[in-house]
């Protein structure tokens, strides 16, 4: 029942009981207020055994009972004390069973926090945009550095860890420190002129900025833009290692390197003597077997060439008499290709007498097959004419000309068409009449069909 939707005559009339009344209450302040953020003075903080934490929120004129329960603070990295100035974000409700007006606390945060983040943020989108944190323009480490540049706070913890790093891992690397403070109003200056120093001397390779962990507010100096721009404009490769792995400033964007700790900077900033030695034993190991390897090829040839050494005079001999048989393999060679060059010639000689053409049988058969031509082509133009002959008589006999010689005649229609049948003309036609000497006209008066 919620008594806040009845008209108020009707409510003014109504008897309620105490948890009617602290329930519509406690229902009427949950969906009306939504979460919001409240800043005050932590007071009165409890934490019990169950976990929970129960404190008072207040200002200079009021104040209000909160709860924040165990399986929501688990993940706050800090523990609040009284007389903390915090911001919580907090649900507004009503413990029904007291009717205490309270605050659920969903989460909670130092004040000033959220301005804080919200400063950090609006730079690092600002730098962003100017190009310092382009990945193009970060320098690279020197593989071994001849002089490592340190800057902090002297008598930290900070420089105690880079130190001693630097000691464990290559003990002959000089150090040189360039104090500043690493925490308060004129720590971001400070830090800024210790990097613009550092630079100026130019004694370093590398730059190893550094500091431990801390809150927010502690770490700030290395959220400002002097301190992200002094490192943008160091010619000197700068690593940062500032506060634990979870913490990133903006310094951490500028910084050619960011390194999680200040521990972990100085192990980016030296090599580890350690290993280069043991680096070095390996080539040295290697280096020796190779040499021993090349060692005993060179001997091995020299054994080689030693079995193949001769005396010069030795050599001169053997090769005296090598040349004496290769002069006699000549000789020999030369009378045997002689002698075969004559046989051969011998050969060709007798092929040749043999091969000889007689020229005197070779004219009279040629004057013989030149008569035999001749009357072959006179015989055969013989039979030539005689078959002419015969084809110009068959020719003649069907020569038009030769029967209209004989009284035949030819008649033609007024359209020169030889004229077959008597149906081929009408009376009245004019034909034509060819005769074996001129030609006449006549007109058809009578025509009769056979």
């Amino acid at each position: 029942m919620n008594l806040f939707t009845f008209p108020s005559a009707s409510l003014a009339r109504t008897v309620l009981t105490v948890s009617e009344l602290n329930s519509s209450t406690k229902q009427f302040l949950e969906q009306n207020i939504p979460l919001l953020w409240v800043k005050g003075e932590v007071s009165n903080l409890k934490c019990y055994q169950s976990g929970h934490w129960y404190f008072s929120l207040k200002d200079s004129s009021a104040q209000i009972r909160c709860v924040l329960f165990s399986h929501k603070h688990q993940y706050l990295d800090w523990q609040p004390k009284d007389g903390m100035q915090v911001e919580v974000l907090a649900l507004v409700t009503l413990y029904e069973p007291r009717g205490d007006f309270q605050l659920n606390v969903e989460t909670m945060r130092r004040a000033g926090l959220g301005e804080l983040f919200e400063a950090f943020e609006k730079l690092k989108a600002k730098l962003d945009k100017a190009g310092l944190f382009n990945p193009a323009k970060k320098k690279f480490l020197p593989a071994f550095p001849k002089q490592v540049g340190i800057i902090t706070s002297p008598g930290t913890a900070a420089l105690r860890d880079v130190l001693s790093t630097l000691q464990r891992r290559m003990p002959s690397l000089p150090v040189i420190l360039y104090p500043t403070l690493v925490q308060g109003k004129t720590a971001a200056s400070l830090i800024a002129a210790a990097i613009a120093t550092a630079n100026q001397r130019a004694e370093c390779d590398v730059l190893i900025v550094c500091r431990g962990g801390g809150s927010i507010e502690d770490l700030w100096a290395f959220n400002e833009e002097i301190v992200a721009l002094a490192i943008a404009a160091s010619t000197i490769p700068v690593i940062s290692g500032i506060g634990h792995e979870t913490d990133f400033t903006i310094a951490d964007f500028a910084a050619d390197v960011r390194a999680p700790t200040p521990t972990a900077a100085a192990e980016l900033a030296s090599k580890d003597h350690k290993e280069l030695s043991q680096h070095l034993n390996t080539l040295q190991l290697r280096l020796s077997r190779a040499m021993l390897h090349r060692i005993e090829n060179a001997m091995q040839q020299i054994d080689i060439l030693s079995h193949r050494l001769i005396y010069p005079g030795d050599r001169i001999k053997q090769q005296s008499i090598h040349l004496r048989h290769l002069q006699d393999r000549l000789m020999k060679t030369c009378r045997h290709q002689l002698e075969r060059k004559q046989w051969k010639l011998l050969e060709f000689n007798q092929r040749l007498a043999t091969a000889s053409p007689n020229l005197v049988r070779i004219e009279e058969q040629q004057k013989e097959l030149t008569a035999r031509l001749h009357s072959a082509y006179i015989r055969y133009f013989e039979i030539l004419s005689v078959q002419l002959q015969h084809v110009q008589a068959q020719l003649s006999h069907l020569n038009p000309q030769s029967v209209l010689e004989r009284g035949y005649s030819i008649a033609y229609t007024a359209q020169n068409t030889v004229i077959r049948d008597s149906k081929q003309i009408h009376c009245g036609d004019r034909i034509q009449v060819k005769f074996a000497h001129g030609m006449c006209e006549a007109d058809v008066t009578k025509t009769e069909n056979s």
